[in-house]
């Protein structure tokens, strides 16, 4: 407790608070342009912290992660066009509210349920990650190797539509993590002679290639789709129309709770994202109700129990990175970097090395929680003028910030070469349903991996046998295996339930959810 209160006092600083509360709003416009998403914003804005404070750079970017999850609301409201594909469910509801005359209505009930299951998230974290970083220093290296290949694994299944597509991407993540000096031997590999490359290749140029160059070149090829669409969307005069009723609450009260609860659990779980949460919590609100044949024309609860989950995610996706150090998404891959560079090393140890810094970073997205109610109420009105922008304009704007992020990482032009390398990578892995995420996540935790697996062999004396003795790392493996066939099979049958399927979409009420995706 008494760390917390130095983390607020850190925070609560006018200069540090200004820090974070401009991440925020960035955060919400990068989430509010349709494309960008919260991971090329963190990726981008890593280099632009270098010279801040700890607390003022991580609450930054925290801010930014947090913003652009309640930003990326406002499109899927007034352009049917989620911000993220994880606010998808959101549009079901909150477009035909717009085209009702209710678009303040469904944009307020979407941020304050935004910032309900961001705050419940956080505490979350605060009050597991501790207690399970206690667990997590008694585990060996035998021990954490199996983890981190059940971690792979289990994130390499649930990542994309292919289980098969998954690992191959786990496992180039692996493949260019082991670029530069051997772990043991200190002996280059595979640099080919460029002494850049000595060092490894360096996750913030990788990062953003492959998450913000290779979208802004895949939403250069739609810039027709995306300049068409057209927020022509006018407010109702009635005051019923544009505030949140009593009975509205009532209505979304549990749909909150429930889609906080189903995104937290996501959350924790690594691998499943933002995206699966949200659906999740749609659908168990659609089940729930009373009326289910009316999800799809304007029910507000199916914005709150959209958003709620969305923005739960975020923090509860950090409980297994502060806990054991393995990323359970893509943001908190990203952010393994910052945190390193500003003197913080997610895992177990942190707890006792950094209590004061890992205090300024609760305190800074508790803070950042605040903070984004008061930004998203305030500049509800500016924000809906901002994703009107044509996307001509922000892609070279974005390029730019790109080019700047990676030669500011290491002061040179090498890391630009990177970038652009990996944009290659990253789009063909879009077009070809590769998951980056599984990609990225292997690259972080590929040392680890590649270390751990190294003192495995010397513990067991490569004896397959001695594993008897570590029924820890036995039981990841049988659950390692488990779940690639529990996975694989899954898929295999999702796959022929669907081309059985396919041509019998004669269900109303799908047809209606269908039109009201595509804009009614």
């Amino acid at each position: 407790m008494s760390h917390i209160l130095l983390g607020f006092q850190d925070v609560l600083h006018p200069a540090t608070l200004i820090w974070v509360a401009l991440g925020v709003f960035i955060g919400y416009v990068v989430g509010a342009l349709p494309g960008l998403g919260k991971g090329t914003g963190v990726a981008v804005a890593i280099p632009l912290t270098f010279y801040l404070t700890p607390p003022a750079a991580i609450g930054m970017l925290i801010g930014i992660a947090k913003g652009s999850g309640a930003g990326s609301a406002v499109s899927a409201i007034l352009l049917n066009t989620p911000g993220e594909p994880s606010s998808a469910p959101t549009a079901l509801d909150g477009y035909p509210l717009a085209r009702q005359g209710k678009a303040q209505k469904a944009l307020k009930m979407g941020l304050f349920a935004s910032v309900i299951g961001d705050f419940i998230s956080t505490i979350i974290l605060i009050l597991l990650a501790a207690p399970l970083a206690r667990y997590a220093l008694l585990i060996g290296p035998v021990e954490l190797c199996a983890i981190l290949l059940f971690s792979l694994t289990f994130i390499g299944g649930l990542s994309g539509t292919s289980m098969t597509k998954g690992l191959i991407a786990g496992a180039l993540g692996i493949f260019f993590a082991t670029i530069g000096f051997e772990t043991e031997t200190f002996v280059p590999r595979m640099s080919f002679g460029l002494l850049e490359f000595d060092d490894g290749i360096k996750l913030v140029p990788m990062a953003i290639g492959m998450l913000a160059v290779a979208e802004m070149v895949v939403q250069a090829g739609n810039l027709k789709t995306l300049d068409s669409a057209t927020g022509q969307i006018r407010d109702s005069d009635r005051r019923e129309d544009r505030v949140i009723l009593w009975s509205e609450w009532r209505r979304c009260f549990p749909a909150i709770a429930r889609g906080t609860l189903i995104g937290s659990v996501v959350g924790i779980l690594p691998g499943l994202g933002a995206s699966v949460g949200s659906f999740m919590s749609y659908g168990a609100t659609r089940k729930a109700s009373k009326t289910p044949e009316k999800f799809g024309t304007g029910m507000i609860e199916g914005v709150a129990a959209a958003e709620s989950a969305d923005n739960a995610v975020v923090p509860a996706s950090l409980i297994p990175l502060f806990a054991l150090g393995i990323p359970g998404s893509v943001i908190a891959a990203i952010l393994i970097a910052a945190f390193i560079l500003h003197g913080l090393t997610p895992g177990p140890l942190m707890f006792k090395q950094q209590p004061r810094l890992v205090a300024d970073v609760y305190a800074a997205m508790l803070c950042a929680s605040v903070i984004m109610l008061a930004i998203g109420y305030l500049g509800q009105r500016v924000f809906a003028q901002i994703i009107k922008a044509p996307m001509r304009l922000i892609i070279p704007g974005v390029l730019l910030l790109c080019s700047i992020g990676a030669y500011m990482e290491t002061g040179s032009i090498f890391s630009i070469y990177v970038m652009l390398a990996f944009a290659v990578v990253g789009f063909f892995a879009r077009k070809l349903d590769f998951s980056f995420v599984t990609f990225l996540i292997g690259f972080v935790i590929g040392p680890n991996l590649e270390l751990s697996f190294r003192q495995s062999l010397q513990l067991l004396d490569h004896n397959a046998l001695n594993l008897l003795q570590h029924p820890i790392a036995l039981v990841f493996l049988v659950l390692t295996v488990v779940v690639a066939w529990w996975i694989g099979h899954g898929s295999k049958l999702a796959a022929s339930v669907g081309r059985h399927d396919a041509h019998d979409f004669t269900d109303p009420e799908d047809r209606d959810v269908s039109r009201n995706q595509k804009g009614g």
